[in-house]
Parts: C-alpha cells; sequence; structure tokens
C-alpha cells in the first residue's frame, strides 16, 4: 500500500513538474497597460522604440506602487476602450478624457490632469474664435475620436469637418493652409504653434467648459480603480506630477504661468 502512495506522490510531482499550472488560475504579476504612443510628451517612443514620456512614468510608478512588472502595449485610440473590454488590457492610460459616453463602457479613475480645449488656426485663415469657424467654407481638422472631434460634431455644423487619424496630420493640414484651424488641447496647441511659428497661430480664449483626463479600467474592476485612487492621492501628494512637469513640461509651465492658464496637474479649482 505504501508503494502504492508513493508511486502516486511521485506521478502527481511529475506532472506537476511538466505542467506546473495546470489546475490552478494565478493572478498575473504583470499589469498591461495599453496606450497610444503617438502624443509626445505624453505617450511616444524613444528612439530605439521604448515607451517613454509623462505617461510612461506615471504607470511606472503605479506598477511599483502595485508590486507588479508593467508592460506597455503600444494600442491604436479607437483600440484602446476594446482592448479593457475583451482583456487584452488591465487599465488604460493615454491621456483620455473622461466623457459621459465614455463612461457608459469603462470606468475611469479620480481625475489626474485638466485642459481645456484651444485653436491652432492657420495665420492667414483670420481666425479668432469658435464662432469664426463655424462658417459656410471654412475647413476644421480634429483627430476621430476626441473631444475636438467630438465638440466639432456638436458645435461646428456649418464648417466642413476633416477626420484624421492623429494630430500630427491635423497640424499639418493648418500648417499647409488645407485646413482653417485644428481643435486639441491648450497644452498641445501650444506646443504645436511653437513648431509652426511662421505658419499657425494658437487661439486660446475657452469655449468649452474644463475636461479632466483618467486612467480607465474595465467596467466592473473595482479592485483595480480603488488601488489607483490610491495612488493618485499618493503620487500627488509626494509631488510626482511636479516631478514629471520638471522633467518634461518646464518650458509649458512656464508659459502657462505667464499666460494666466491654469496648469494641466493643478485640479485644485480649475
Amino acid at each position: 500500500m505504501k508503494k502504492w502512495v508513493a508511486v502516486l506522490v511521485m506521478g502527481c510531482l511529475l506532472v506537476m513538474s511538466v505542467f506546473p499550472l495546470a489546475g490552478c488560475a494565478e493572478k498575473s504579476d504583470k499589469l498591461i497597460v495599453a496606450m497610444e504612443l503617438d502624443y509626445p510628451p505624453f505617450e511616444t517612443k524613444d528612439n530605439l522604440g521604448a515607451p517613454v514620456g509623462v505617461s510612461v512614468d506615471f504607470v511606472k510608478a503605479l506598477g511599483a506602487y502595485l508590486g507588479r512588472d508593467v508592460e506597455i502595449v503600444n494600442t491604436a485610440w479607437d483600440g484602446l476602450i476594446p482592448s479593457l473590454q475583451t482583456g487584452k488590457a488591465d487599465v488604460v492610460v493615454s491621456s483620455m478624457t473622461i466623457t459621459e459616453a465614455r463612461k457608459k463602457e469603462v470606468d475611469f479613475s479620480d481625475p489626474y490632469a485638466n485642459s481645456l480645449l484651444a485653436i491652432l488656426a492657420n495665420k492667414d485663415s483670420e481666425i479668432t474664435s469658435i464662432d469664426d469657424l463655424n462658417q459656410p467654407g471654412k475647413k476644421v481638422a480634429v483627430k476621430t475620436g476626441s473631444t475636438g472631434y467630438l465638440f466639432a460634431q456638436e458645435n461646428l455644423t456649418n464648417a466642413e469637418i476633416i477626420s484624421l487619424a492623429d494630430e500630427s496630420a491635423c497640424v499639418m493640414e493648418v500648417s499647409q493652409g488645407k485646413a482653417d484651424g485644428f481643435l486639441y488641447d491648450q497644452l498641445t496647441i501650444y506646443r504645436k504653434n511653437q513648431s509652426y511659428p511662421d505658419t499657425t497661430t494658437a487661439i486660446f480664449v475657452p469655449f468649452q467648459n474644463v475636461e479632466f483626463w483618467g486612467a480607465a479600467v474595465k467596467k466592473g474592476n473595482t479592485e483595480l480603480l480603488d488601488e489607483i485612487n490610491l495612488f493618485i492621492q499618493k503620487y500627488t501628494a509626494e509631488g510626482g506630477f511636479d516631478t514629471l512637469t520638471e522633467k518634461y513640461l518646464k518650458e509649458e509651465k512656464k508659459a502657462f504661468t505667464e499666460l494666466g492658464f491654469h496648469w494641466f496637474f493643478d485640479l485644485a479649482n480649475p
């Protein structure tokens, strides 16, 4: 009898050594983060193709807080939310604005940034306000699926809307005079105007309510969402966003202060 027990134990050990995960389900030590690496300085790549930027540093700090390795998956904008719904990613951190429509599809963390839309106008277009864009014959470039796109669809019904896959293409449309204006967040508009000062002008006159950015998780994933919210509180209190500003956005912060704009990571009275 003892001999048969010994044989049985040895057989089980052999099976476990060949199939160590058979019959068990373990929580992954990896935090899979989906982001579109096409939005410097927040989400982009270095010369070797590795993810870098504000959001990359942010999620690495989140991973350290959770005790989980971070794997960043470069994902097209229109695939970000589906990546959560299909279980391909645990969280989306990709400069995503919290909107009512998106909240029906995913759960958002507490906000960690705020912004307003602004206009990058062609220098010869004579655009000075959002009303100037909402005119017959005017062409407005927008990134498909962005809040600028949603605003234009709802409010710029007299203009021709040019929907493109990324903001760089939208900027080129304006710079080359193929579009009169491009709608995006203030920070991006400021940076793009600095890159194309001879052909564009930046218009910062507010024309909508403040927008908030958050991390997104699959609907009902309250455990991860609660952990992210606690991390955001801790990261904010310990000056994490100040460090990111100093590393990536020092000149922009200085310009925003001079222009009297509310800073991106300052959520007090936005």
